[in-house]
């Protein structure tokens, strides 16, 4: 059973859906004691950093998320919900996050090196190329392209947690992870047969038990 983390801040209707065609048993809750029963969690999130880290803290769901992580248990964050995963965020000032990964949530600069200028957020489809191919996570997935919704990107981070990269005015961590934390700054759910491929692998991990790193 997954669990997904309803804190009001997550595309949850069509991360539920894609579970659904999956055929992946979910429950959708912010109920901790419910959360913890099940066997792997999804955090989601559309929106901005501060809002969900002061949500999520709250509703005593970080510290809650905490001890999920350190407990060895699976979980996958996506889109904002990823980089809630990492250490601060500058958005709107300075703010911790969860810190279960290495690494700083900076906005994207709109301008590059030599000057030019390009769009912010970054939005679209974009092509993922394999920083661990062997990756359980993308077991039968191809190098093929995904849905980016994002304006702030994971800077600073340790490079053993890239385990796929995008290219926008540099790299951007596309699906990142160590050991049970995982995440995809695109929308798997909106991504079609790639996407639902590395929803599908969670699923799969999270039958499994999790998996430690190599």
């Amino acid at each position: 059973m997954i669990g997904i983390v309803d804190y009001g801040m997550g595309n949850l209707h069509s991360v539920s859906k894609a579970l659904e065609r999956l055929e992946l048993p979910y429950v959708l809750t912010d109920d901790s004691d419910v959360l913890q029963k099940t066997d792997g969690l999804l955090l989601p999130g559309v929106g901005a950093f501060p809002d969900a880290m002061a949500t999520l803290n709250q509703m005593g769901l970080s510290s809650f998320l905490r001890e999920w992580a350190e407990a060895g248990k699976p979980l996958l964050g996506i889109c904002l919900g990823m980089q809630l995963l990492f250490e601060e965020s500058d958005e709107h000032g300075l703010t911790e996050g969860l810190k279960l990964l290495p690494g700083r949530v900076e906005r994207f600069s709109g301008q590059t090196a030599d000057g030019a200028s390009y769009k912010v957020p970054h939005m679209g489809w974009n092509k993922l190329t394999f920083q661990q191919p062997g990756h359980p996570l993308l077991r039968n997935v191809e190098e093929g392209h995904v849905y980016f919704v994002h304006s702030y990107v994971v800077k600073e981070g340790s490079r053993d947690v890239l385990i796929a990269t995008s290219e926008y005015d540099g790299t951007v961590p596309a699906v990142v992870g160590r050991d049970n934390v995982l995440g995809t700054q695109f929308h798997p759910e909106k991504s079609s047969h790639v996407g639902m491929s590395i929803l599908r692998n969670f699923g799969e991990l999270v039958a499994q038990g999790g998996r430690k790193s190599e």
